[in-house]
This record gives structure tokens, sequence and C-alpha cells, in this order.
């Protein structure tokens, strides 16, 4: 959503090659060699904190688009000696909300929150990693999301049917057991202890399911970016606007109801916090024609084809008399000659 676009609209660029999964980008790289002349696309690899604010210092970025968490990433801009003069495209952390209305589908929700959840081992920006279930059905929802979550394969990506893999960041498992065990001795529960929940594999984790967290809880507020579901109780939408009130939150939000009455003081409310409301479905991307957009701590600015063209590019206005005969002569016939001003498709 953002590499293309932006040599579309003529710029040189400069990716830097995440520290996870970056022996993929080396097929990329010889591909743009391949179709691009020398220079228009540069790779770096190495760590960020180290390869990156070097080139922000040289003043020469215009455009910033960034993928990550938000310490990083306002670090960087302040590297840059002219702030001001840099435009950001940034998609940052998610703390997404999966709220479950007390006459949801159960069944239909507890599909779609282990989607969200689960998924790419909860490793994505778009996962769910919050659910507020109503008191009057949150046994049964997390009775049913014990079940569901069972029945998901661990093991290695290539093996047949697995549907969580091991964890790459070395640090992340012993990270993700303190949260657990944070959520514990404040008065949680493992919901799947007895299924393993938690348990640990080397870098595998079996999803854990936290039910009865509360706001005192660190696994309420982190993103905990890996396999575990922290649910907790509400008995009144005020707690669900409270905590969306205090959230850093974003970038989505799903609603699991059967009742339109009620969804819509939730939309209203979400409206001006999210960039996408999901209606019993699980949060996720949409295709980069649809605008991937978020508030607060989640994003800055949106992120689709369109806008990143958009914001690849400077708006000119090259203007005339029209009225002027000799100065509509020239006007009429610049495209003609003039690179800038040249029709997009080529003859």
């Amino acid at each position: 959503a953002m590499l293309i676009p932006a040599l579309l609209m003529g710029n040189t660029c400069v990716l830097k090659l995440p520290a996870t999964g970056g022996l993929v980008h080396i097929l990329t790289a010889a591909a743009f060699a391949k179709a691009l002349p020398r220079g228009v696309v540069n790779f770096v690899s190495g760590s960020g904190r180290k390869t990156m604010p070097p080139i922000m210092q040289t003043g020469l970025v215009d455009v910033f688009g960034f993928i990550g968490g938000t310490s990083a990433m306002d670090a960087l801009i302040r590297e840059h000696p002219e702030p001001h003069r840099l435009k950001v495209f940034a998609q940052l952390a998610g703390k997404n909300m999966g709220i479950v209305l007390p006459d949801a589908d159960l069944d239909a929700a507890v599909k779609q929150v282990v989607l969200g959840a689960t998924s790419y081992n909860g490793q994505r920006c778009t996962a769910i990693k919050l659910v507020m279930v109503h008191e009057s059905i949150a046994d049964e929802f997390v009775a049913k999301l014990v079940a569901a979550v069972a029945k998901l394969k661990g093991g290695l990506p290539w093996e047949e049917g697995v549907a969580i893999t091991p964890l790459p960041e070395p640090n992340k498992p012993a990270y993700l057991e303190d949260l657990v065990g944070d959520a514990l001795t404040k008065g949680a529960a493992l919901a799947n202890a007895k299924e393993g929940g938690g348990e640990l594999r080397g870098a595998l984790m079996t999803p854990a399911i936290v039910d009865r967290v509360t706001p005192a809880m660190r696994v309420f507020t982190e993103e905990q970016f890996g396999p575990v579901v922290p649910v907790a109780h509400y008995s009144d939408m005020a707690d669900v606007h409270a905590a969306l009130k205090e959230s850093w939150n974003g970038q989505q939000a799903a609603i699991f109801t059967r009742d339109a009455e009620a969804a819509a003081p939730l939309i209203d409310a979400l409206s001006s916090q999210v960039g996408r409301i999901n209606i019993n479905m699980q949060c996720g991307r949409s295709p980069d024609s649809v605008p991937f957009s978020g508030r607060r701590s989640s994003a800055m600015g949106t992120m689709s084809v369109a806008e990143a063209i958009r914001g690849f590019s400077i708006e000119t206005a090259v203007v005339y008399p029209a009225s002027d005969k000799a100065s509509a002569a020239v006007g009429e016939k610049l495209s003609d000659h003039s690179k800038f001003l040249a029709p997009v498709a080529s003859k």
C-alpha cells in the first residue's frame, strides 16, 4: 500500500528490511533490480535503531511510511532536522476490542473471535486483543471459546492443518507468560488451563484464554501481540464506554449482536475513536482499495492505494489566463514538452 504507489508517483525509496522475516525481501530486491534503474529502490538491513536515525538525520526523507510501535516512530520523527516538512503514513499498535452483546449469536461470535485473536498467532495489528462480554452470557461464551481453541492444531507452518506456530521473536514467550501471570495474580482465571492453555514447548505457545480480566491487569491495556485472549465481563454498557474512552487504541473494534438498535450507540461512539467498525465479524484488513485508517496511537494517515498516491505526490497547479490568446496557446502546448504535465500513460 506504500511502496508501489510511491514508485508510481516518481519517488525513489529506501526500504528497511524487517528484523523478522527479512530474507523473503531478497527475492523482492532481485525483482526490482531487474525492472528498475539503479538507485530507485534501496534496501537497508540491520538494526532499525542503528540504521534508520542516520537516514532521517539527512533531512532528505520527504515521506515516512512506518509500520511498528509508537515509541520507535516518534523517535525517528524527532531525528529529522525539519519534522514539519515530513509527511507520515503509519500503522502502529492496536488493542482492538471485540464487544459481545447479550443477544449475540454465541457460536458465530466465538468463531469470529477465534479467527480474530489467534490467526497468525494473534501477531497482526488487526487482531482482536481484548474481548468484552456481557456477564449474562460470559460463562457460556468462554466455555464455547475454550472448546473452539482446543481444536486448533499447533506445529510448524508447513505441516498440514496447523493453526498455531512457533513465535518468531526470542523474547515474546517470556513476555506473554508475564502478562498471563500478572492477570492471574490479580484475580483472573486461565479458562483453558486443563487444555494446556499458556503452555510453552520451546517457542510454541498454546493459546491462553484469560478470563475475568479487569483494567487493573496489564493484559487489559497492553498489546500482547501473541496467542493470549483476554476476556472481560461487563454488566452495563457504561463499562464498555469507559474502557473505550480510556483506551489508547484507535484502529478497529468488532460488535457482535443481532439488534441494530443496540449496536447503534456503540457505532456512534466508535465512529470517532477507530478507523473500522466490524459487525459480527473479526477485525481485519480490507483490500488496499478500501481506506485503512486509524486514530489515537494506532495510526497516522490513511493507507490505501488512492490515499498513498496522493500522499506520495505534491499538488502543483500550473495556471494561465485563458482569456489571453498568447498565454492560452502556451498552456495548451505545455503537455507536449513538459515531463511534469505529460499524460501518465505512455504512448
